[in-house]
């Protein structure tokens, strides 16, 4: 099983994905990061892969998630979360114990999970995972006040590709995000359960 950080990515930011509604959304984007009715008390995922957002969202159709959002984080706050993170299922070959897994779960503020990755047709490839992110407490507080640099609307982008999977696929194709192999240092590739290729 293939496990890799795959994203929108330059030598200080990456890209990650969230999708709300407008209420929530829009506020977002006029003042460059989440304000009020987004709540802090709530976890929070953040997910790099473009085709995993349109998979949860139905490509920015469900009900609550019909605006998706590009947010621009530091890479340095993005690495942080890793750094403080657990996985968020039980992996003997990853954790010591159970019991030490769920100590971990008590005092890490962010979730690691990994997700099938999707094909344009959201069909999930059964070989390789994507990341999902989920964060909490202060985490969340790191990621509105520190770790945003902007935030893009991804919906019109979103739409039109879902739209040209109907009629050109190898152009919905080259439409999608650059999104190329994040590095890794090998203690955090290991420590959030990345296949061991993806280091620096």
């Amino acid at each position: 099983m293939h496990r890799q950080i795959r994203a929108l990515h330059d030598d200080d930011t990456i890209a990650v994905y969230q999708a709300y509604a407008p209420e929530i959304a829009v506020p977002a984007l006029a003042a460059g990061t989440f304000v009020a009715p987004f709540g802090f008390s709530r976890m929070t995922w953040i997910k790099p892969s473009f085709l995993w957002m349109a998979y949860r969202s139905g490509w920015a159709t469900k009900p609550g998630q019909t605006r998706v959002l590009r947010i621009h984080l530091k890479r340095s706050g993005f690495e942080w979360a890793l750094a403080n993170s657990t996985l968020s299922h039980y992996d003997p070959a990853h954790h010591a114990s159970e019991e030490a897994w769920r100590e971990s779960l008590t005092t890490s503020p962010v979730r690691v999970q990994w997700d099938p990755e999707q094909t344009l047709t959201l069909t999930p490839q059964p070989n390789i995972r994507s990341l999902q992110l989920g964060l909490s407490g202060p985490a969340v507080t790191h990621h509105v006040n520190d770790w945003i640099i902007r935030i893009e609307d991804a919906t019109p982008e979103m739409h039109h590709i879902h739209a040209l999977t109907k009629s050109d696929s190898a152009t919905a194709q080259a439409a999608l995000p650059p999104e190329l192999p994040y590095p890794l240092a090998p203690a955090l590739a290991a420590h959030i359960g990345a296949t061991p290729a993806q280091t620096q």
